[in-house]
């Protein structure tokens, strides 16, 4: 690239939204495939989430290309069929998108090499599980969920304190509870427990804190994640080694609650989201990381200055930055 056009480059990239920086012309377009699950699952709420859209909306296609990146297809929104649509309850309704959410998943281009996955909230892990389960040929993969919230969610209805489901979407994924939503979402195999990771959490339910030394989960503090310390790298590692392919999943309760000023469960003491991107871009770096999903973005009223929407826009851009920096 001659010298004029590298100023005439840096001189668009200032002015016009979207157009990719020199740095990203210079190798290959990161692959990204983005889909959009809105159930949320929950009773007594509206059963679709604005945060999807909501940080779609903020020009996602345009950042992506800026970061580095090309989408596959047009972003996906996962909705109900005419017959599913029919269906009743708020629970199953959730899980009849997640299954529509992981078939979607299942037919991404050859090649995609970044998931990004905008969800309603952590119930919609079970659907980017069961998506990643298998590979493009069909053959079963050995899926390990890197879970990033302030929270367990491994509660089971016998433990919840608040029966709430956003609680307990880990413990359904291993197939503690809750069996026929686990497998109408698609997940006809539980994820095993050594094959989870917890990063951030900092507020568990009493027997909740039990059921975590009862299977000897795998953690890593908020501290580690913050500074990606070595125990971060090796616990991740080791997750890394034992399966075919990484799923990182974060709730945005897990940001310092400065950076989630409206979100209802948001607890102190966690990473900005300049730490966390950091570290996500650290564990994307590994050619096994397929999949980042974004659950409880507060949007709309709850976000008037669009902190919360940046804050998930930065750990996307992270991602990319981790698939980008592999040897291609």
């Amino acid at each position: 690239m001659s010298r004029l056009a590298i100023l005439l480059l840096s001189w668009l990239v200032l002015v016009v939204p979207g157009v990719p920086s020199a740095a990203a012309l210079a190798q290959p377009a990161v692959l990204v495939d983005v889909v959009k699950q809105p159930f949320g699952g929950e009773r007594n709420v509206p059963e679709i989430s604005p945060s999807p859209d909501y940080i779609h909306a903020a020009g996602l296609e345009g950042l992506i290309a800026e970061w580095g990146g090309r989408l596959v297809r047009p972003v996906q929104d996962i909705r109900l069929g005419a017959e599913q649509n029919r269906q009743y309850g708020s629970w199953h309704r959730m899980a009849l998108a997640n299954g529509n959410f992981a078939e979607v998943l299942r037919a991404a281009p050859a090649g995609t090499e970044l998931i990004v996955g905008l969800e309603a909230n952590c119930n919609a892990l079970l659907g980017m599980l069961a998506g990643l389960k298998y590979s493009p040929d069909g053959a079963p993969r050995r899926v390990g969920l890197v879970f990033v919230d302030a929270h367990g969610d491994f509660n089971t209805p016998e433990t919840t304190l608040s029966g709430m489901l956003g609680g307990m979407p880990v413990a359904v994924a291993a197939g503690h509870a809750l069996h026929n939503l686990r497998r109408t979402s698609g997940l006809l195999e539980p994820v095993p427990v050594e094959h989870i990771l917890w990063a951030g959490v900092r507020d568990l339910d009493p027997l909740e804190a039990e059921r975590f030394r009862e299977h000897d989960v795998r953690q890593v503090a908020t501290a580690d994640l913050r500074s990606r310390s070595d125990a971060f790298a090796a616990a991740y590692a080791a997750l890394a080694a034992a399966v075919d392919v990484v799923y990182v999943h974060v709730d945005m309760d897990v940001l310092d609650p400065a950076e989630v000023p409206g979100h209802a469960l948001a607890v102190a003491h966690g990473p900005t989201s300049a730490e966390l991107a950091e570290a996500i871009r650290q564990m994307f770096e590994h050619p096994k990381a397929l999949a980042l999903g974004i659950a409880s973005t507060p949007a709309g009223a709850l976000d008037p200055a669009g902190v919360s929407r940046q804050a998930a826009l930065n750990l996307i851009e992270g991602a990319l930055r981790g698939v980008r920096s592999r040897p291609r």
